[in-house]
């Protein structure tokens, strides 16, 4: 069994559209839930009689229905299960989104998944879980990178990080909805039709720039291996990228990667993968010096988002201002679009202002996260920093 717990993207912004689904799904669930024998057919029902009429039933669908079945739950499990996933992931959606977007595409996926499932089945359904599908489909496009702390319980019980892409592509999806479909009176043709709403929604949404991407979310994952393929298939035709002629010698495609990698130096080459092993066993302190060491080899190199700003922090932490400040300055050069940018920002202004004596780099940094900061502390923070500046000046 896998439960998901937390992931590790914290939001910007209070997500209080999520929350409020959350109360108005209780709050629907207590006042409709009652286990009772209707006195006619003494069939067993779980709602109150008012109740029922909200139910999707696809052999006579009312149009109200493809919104409402999505507020009403089955059981105490039910719920719980239906919103402890809308909490894990609704709250990063509803961050990207904004509360109007985020409570409009909740929505929508509970119409498609509803559309789903009527049109494979005539049981009639009730539960948020189509639209929590669709909702965990947008996740999975927008940080298919991010951390899921996962609780696992077999023999041993414990907890384990697992990408997003990986949980939600393969467990959620693949095994739990077309697998495994072994459970009675389960939507599973509801939860797809949610998933792939969301999944592609949510893909339409950043291809056309009505939501805003970043360098890590679906989108430019697919974008990267698309020039990937490209130049490959171009070098492998015999086109030359560096002189921009064609007709010279062929090469395979996998004998690109293999002619750019022997060019690295090994001692490089060495050092980016005893950071690697060294940020998996959690060991940072040893990792910041083995990043400051290949600094000095080859200040080009760039380590993954994550790395580099974990780097980044414990140098801080350990008070090598220069060198946090270097590592900083790199990860704002190469991912500038990192959705908690201000606070990066913020922490290099404050470098440069109170350790480094650098005064015009600092309000260069702290003007910028002064845009883009939504924290209200943060934001205060940086301004009286600004303002202890600029009179000092």
């Amino acid at each position: 069994m896998l439960l998901p717990l937390r992931t590790n993207i914290q939001c910007r912004r209070t997500p209080y559209a999520n929350y409020g689904l959350i109360l108005a799904n209780v709050v629907i669930y207590l006042v409709s839930y009652q286990v009772h024998a209707e006195p006619i057919t003494g069939t067993i029902e779980v709602l109150r009689p008012w109740a029922q009429q909200f139910e999707l039933v696809p052999e006579q669908p009312e149009l109200w229905q493809f919104v409402t079945y999505a507020f009403l739950h089955g059981g105490l499990m039910h719920i719980i299960g239906n919103m402890l996933f809308l909490y894990i992931f609704g709250n990063n959606v509803n961050d990207k989104l904004g509360h109007i977007a985020y409570i409009s595409f909740y929505l929508g996926g509970a119409v498609f998944s509803g559309v789903g499932h009527s049109l494979l089945n005539s049981a009639p359904a009730l539960g948020a879980s189509g639209a929590v599908a669709a909702v965990t489909g947008a996740y999975l496009v927008l940080f298919p990178q991010s951390l899921i702390t996962v609780l696992y319980w077999f023999i041993f019980i414990g907890t384990i990080e697992i990408p997003a892409i990986y949980f939600i592509g393969i467990k959620l999806i693949l095994v739990d909805n077309v697998i495994s479909r072994y459970t009675p009176h389960v939507a599973y043709d509801a939860h797809l039709a949610g998933y792939a709403f969301g999944i592609i929604a949510t893909l339409g949404f950043l291809a056309v720039g009505l939501l805003g991407g970043s360098n890590f979310d679906l989108w430019a994952v697919i974008k990267r291996w698309n020039r990937r393929r490209q130049y490959r298939e171009a070098v492998a035709s015999g086109y030359d990228p560096f002189t921009g002629r064609s007709g010279v010698k062929k090469v395979k495609a996998r004998e690109v990667k293999t002619a750019a990698s022997e060019r690295e130096d090994p001692k490089i080459t060495e050092l980016r993968a005893q950071i690697g092993e060294r940020m998996r066993e959690r060991k940072l302190g040893q990792a910041a010096d083995l990043y400051v060491e290949l600094m000095k080899l080859d200040r080009q190199q760039v380590l993954p988002r994550q790395q580099l700003l974990d780097v980044a922090n414990q140098l801080a932490g350990d008070k090598r201002h220069a060198e946090a400040a270097a590592a900083y300055e790199q990860f704002l050069e190469h991912y500038g679009n990192y959705e908690y940018v201000g606070e990066v920002e913020l922490m290099v202004g404050l470098l440069y202002s109170r350790y480094l004596d650098k005064p015009r780099a600092a309000l260069k940094h702290l003007r910028a996260a002064g845009e883009k900061l939504s924290d209200a502390a943060q934001l205060k923070m940086c301004r009286e920093e600004i303002s202890r500046l600029e009179g000092s000046g």
